[in-house]
């Protein structure tokens, strides 16, 4: 998992903002222009483009251009890579808990 570091970063950057997570969560319904996304964020609508910029650059949507309306979709593929950070570091702590229960719970053998 180190050589995706730096994505895995990024991607964790791009989620850290509200604004971010609340376009990730609407575009989880489907795809949206950027309009429909930005109409409820209260910025202007440059303001709210970095933030597509953002999500963008990092591989969490994907975005295309139909004449003069850009619409915005989620790009799941990169949310594997979250899933994997996370599923890696479920067992690493499982694994922990684990041996601290069978350190707490099991008698010593000198006494």
């Amino acid at each position: 998992m180190d050589q995706y570091s730096a994505v895995l970063d990024g991607v964790f950057v791009a989620l850290a903002d509200p604004t971010r997570r609340a376009v990730i969560r609407r575009l989880g319904r489907g795809r949206a222009s950027v309009g429909d996304l930005a109409r409820d964020a209260p910025m202007t609508l440059p303001s709210f483009m970095k933030h597509v910029r953002v999500l963008e650059s990092n591989g969490l949507i994907r975005t295309s251009k139909s004449g003069r309306v850009r619409t915005c979709e989620l790009n799941r593929e990169r949310f594997a890579l979250v899933e994997d950070w996370l599923a890696e570091q479920r067992r690493i702590w499982t694994d922990r808990t684990d041996r601290l229960e069978r350190f707490v719970t099991t008698p010593e053998e000198n006494q």
